[in-house]
């Protein structure tokens, strides 16, 4: 199957979509190219050779406050950051028909990449995501992401995804 991960467009194939979380399809049927348009997020999509969407994620700026990241990582930023700057990755999802197969791993990959190209010209301090339910969590365990303590939350710094893909 000839995949290439795109930037969300209108000659994309969304209709049959379906991952298992009515949040995260109704996503990317009705409100993914709204908020492309509006410039909240970036949308990108794991398609086929048919322009059928089998996956997807959104990634868009974001801050965090230093009193939500761990106490060991407060102390080296300064006082006067309050709010310290990341990337949030907030959405990650596979079709059902081809979950298990590692596009899971592309797609993190792929946003983990970019990611690591936007810190190079603006700075951010980590990837961030809001896992939906207990199987994200694990999902994103896998790649090292780090839980914030008091949201739920987790994180990967930056300086861990350069390890990571370098």
């Amino acid at each position: 199957m000839a995949l290439k991960i795109e930037l969300l467009e209108k000659k994309y194939n969304k209709s049959n979509f379906n991952c298992g979380q009515s949040l995260l399809d109704d996503y990317i049927k009705r409100q993914a190219k709204q908020d492309v348009s509006r410039d909240l997020s970036a949308c990108f999509v794991l398609v086929d050779e048919i322009d059928a969407v089998i996956g997807y994620y959104t990634l868009s700026a974001n801050s965090v406050r230093k009193e939500d990241f761990p106490e060991t990582l407060q102390k080296k930023w300064p006082p006067s950051y309050q709010d310290l700057p990341t990337i949030l990755l907030g959405r990650l999802a596979i079709d059902n028909s081809l979950k298990g197969r590692g596009y899971g791993q592309i797609l993190i990959i792929d946003a983990l990449k970019r990611s690591l190209g936007i810190a190079e010209s603006l700075g951010t301090l980590a990837v961030v995501v809001d896992p939906i339910d207990e199987i994200a969590k694990g999902f994103y365990a896998r790649y090292g992401f780090i839980l914030l303590p008091t949201s739920g939350k987790m994180f990967l710094p930056m300086k861990t995804i350069a390890e990571l893909l370098s």
